[in-house]
């Protein structure tokens, strides 16, 4: 088996493509072996920029992180140059398929939707907006009322946890399937600092570059042998496996990344350790941490707090929408994203802004550095609740920040500080790129 093969290093020889005689560097034929500074300056320059981007700026979007040195280098390996078809010793054929649509209810927590949840014949609210906390009890009279033959447990703005219990309960009672779509929160279920889906759900989907850290992939899980039994005691199998394997391929996608599958078993491996354990356990108490501080300040939580690696911030109460904060934090190097909260009634100006801890996190942030990312986040909106009173649309407010002398040298003061202060932090990946 080619497993068992002895490993032989591969030292890269320099030869010309069309002859082995002796030529000079301006004559020499193309190797493979320059750099990319060499290759393409241009996009090398774009690649610094960006890195130089990442160190100075405070990341707080919660789905964004930053992956490990070892992945990227799986990930930029010589598997991206194999194809590889389903399982070896197997060929698959190309084919058409067409896929009927199904019906299904997803639990709205509240209103953000990811692009993989938003395909449902109905759109549900499902969030108490008091609370800002899932309504089970509507869940099941809504569920009860539809009869639904998918349930997905998915969330990417609620900072509390999920009841997979009673979900699973319920779609017993309809005889739906239950998916979890666990993307946001997959680190923390590996890092064993959250309750895991996995007992209850029949599917369980996830992205691999967000709390878990790893290279941009996503993952499905399905389960198998015995679902129930039938009105005659006689077992009814799951019948999952060639369902998804056939969706995934060969009617959604070609031939696998190679090299973006190794990149993920290189993270995945990361997240069995100790380290990885510390790290989510340090992810939860800094966005603890980033949760008092702005109530200390005055701010409304959606839901009153966090469970998890995210809060979600209501600025209605301070007369602000997260556009126009979103925007002033970007111009201070501050990353953020605009998020509806219970109630809001447009998507393009939401009430509130979503906050994560992960990133920072993985760039040994502490619970007091936290502290002061907020502190900087309050006075971000207090430019903003100033520019607001002087201007009424959003464009008028975003073209005020640049063209207002007073407001851009505010702003270029607190983005020196901010820049000041992040740039120490270490930064994973490749130290130039």
């Amino acid at each position: 088996m080619w497993n068992q093969l002895p490993v032989c290093r591969v030292s890269a020889a320099v030869r010309s493509q069309h002859s082995a005689a002796a030529v000079s560097d301006d004559e020499r034929s193309w190797t493979g072996q320059e750099s990319l500074s060499q290759d393409d300056p241009e996009m090398w320059e774009l690649l610094q920029k960006e890195k130089d981007r990442q160190s100075r700026g405070l990341e707080l979007i919660a789905s964004e992180n930053f992956c490990s040195r070892a992945a990227l280098e799986a990930q930029g390996s010589c598997l991206n140059n194999k194809y590889s078809e389903g399982y070896p010793g197997k060929r698959c054929c190309m084919k058409h398929w067409l896929k009927s649509h199904i019906q299904m209810l997803k639990t709205d927590a509240p209103h953000k939707y990811s692009v993989v949840n938003t395909l449902m014949a109905n759109r549900l609210s499902l969030s108490q907006p008091e609370s800002g906390l899932i309504d089970y009890d509507q869940m099941e009279l809504t569920a009860r009322l539809f009869r639904p033959k998918l349930i997905i447990a998915g969330t990417s703005a609620y900072a509390r946890l999920i009841d997979y219990s009673r979900i699973k309960k319920l779609c017993t009672e309809l005889n739906a399937y239950m998916l979890a779509d666990m993307a946001h929160i997959s680190g923390l279920v590996a890092g064993k600092a959250i309750p895991s889906p996995f007992k209850h759900a029949d599917l369980v989907t996830t992205t691999t570059h967000k709390s878990l850290r790893g290279s941009r992939a996503g993952l499905i899980f399905y389960r198998k042998g015995v679902r129930s039994l039938d009105k005659k005691g006689k077992e009814v199998m799951y019948d999952l496996e060639e369902k998804v394997n056939f969706s995934v391929f060969p009617s959604l996608q070609g031939g696998p990344h190679n090299h973006a599958i190794a990149g993920v078993a290189v993270a995945l491996k990361q997240a069995t350790t100790p380290m990885f354990r510390e790290y989510i356990a340090q992810v939860l108490k800094n966005s603890k941490a980033m949760a008092e501080a702005l109530l200390k300040k005055g701010y409304t939580l959606v839901s009153g707090g966090t469970d998890n690696h995210l809060v979600l911030v209501d600025l209605r109460p301070q007369g602000m929408d997260g556009a126009r904060a979103e925007r002033v934090l970007e111009l201070l190097s501050i990353t953020a994203n605009k998020n509806t909260c219970p109630g809001d009634k447009s998507a393009l100006t939401p009430g509130g802004l979503r906050l994560g801890s992960p990133a920072l996190t993985s760039r040994q942030f502490k619970e007091a550095d936290f502290q002061q990312v907020v502190d900087f986040f309050d006075q971000g909106i207090k430019i903003s609740l100033d520019v607001k009173k002087k201007t009424k649309k959003l464009s008028d407010f975003k073209s005020f920040l640049l063209e207002d002398s007073e407001t851009a040298s505010r702003i270029a003061d607190l983005r020196r500080r901010v820049e000041a202060f992040a740039r120490p932090f270490p930064m994973p990946g490749f130290t130039d790129h």
